[in-house]
């Protein structure tokens, strides 16, 4: 992706979410231009559609509920064509993406920085390889290596700005081992973000989670045409243990 978050909303594309598109989820992509293995080079198991490389495959129409987006007397496309199956639950779920992306004013910057938090500590490989391909882009919301490779890598967090000190080590409390966040990290949050901030942060943060849990639900793969993966195996270390 080279667009930013805020230049990408403005073109209609659903950048943050990222999760479950591949290149040509629609119908009459052939079955024979379909990869047989994923980005990771392994085989597609029987249930994977070769058209959305998941699970569920894009419905028919007479399967689409009330309200779905057509074109043509087709599905719509759309960057989430699992959700299409429940148009209402896509609805409210788009609106919540949209607000704390688009509408929180949290930079661009940091809202990527907390989303590989998120996919790190996930250990989802799909998140993670799109997130970094954007993070590491010539956009505004680029991040510096260093900072992309202490998260990738479990480093600790030392010689940053309060900002992304605070984001990394609250994404890394929230969804390690720990009951709660601690009170100290807590504290810089709210100091930094201010209240409402902190809870676009936390639900920011718990949206990915979802995609995380709706990917390894899905078994949704990353196209081989355009990706390799990137996220190596997490490190059982006290920084990057979870839950």
């Amino acid at each position: 992706m080279k667009l930013s978050v805020k230049t990408a909303a403005g073109a209609g594309l659903v950048l943050a979410r990222l999760a479950l598109a591949t290149a040509a989820p629609w119908p009459g992509r052939a079955a024979a231009q379909a990869p047989a293995v994923d980005a990771a080079g392994a085989p597609l198991a029987p249930d994977i559609d070769p058209g959305t490389l998941s699970r569920l495959p894009l419905p028919a129409p007479a399967e689409l509920g009330p309200g779905a987006p057509l074109r043509n007397g087709q599905p719509a496309p759309t960057d989430e064509p699992q959700r299409l199956y429940s148009p209402k639950l896509a609805e409210a779920m788009n609106a919540a993406h949209r607000h704390v992306k688009y509408e929180s004013g949290m930079d661009d910057r940091l809202i990527v920085i907390a989303v590989l938090v998120t996919a790190r500590m996930a250990n989802s490989q799909f998140e993670w390889t799109r997130w970094e391909m954007h993070g590491r882009g010539a956009t505004p919301s680029r991040v510096e290596p260093e900072i992309v490779d202490l998260i990738k890598y479990c480093k600790p967090v030392v010689g940053l700005g309060p900002k992304e000190t605070t984001i990394i080590n609250f994404g890394r409390e929230m969804f390690g081992p720990a009951d709660k966040v601690s009170s100290a990290t807590f504290a810089d949050a709210v100091r930094l973000f201010g209240r409402q901030g902190v809870v676009d942060l936390v639900d920011l943060m718990g949206l990915y989670k979802i995609t995380a849990l709706e990917i390894k639900a899905y078994d949704a793969r990353l196209d081989p045409k355009r990706y390799k993966p990137l996220l190596p195996p997490m490190s059982q270390t006290p920084l990057c243990s979870r839950a």
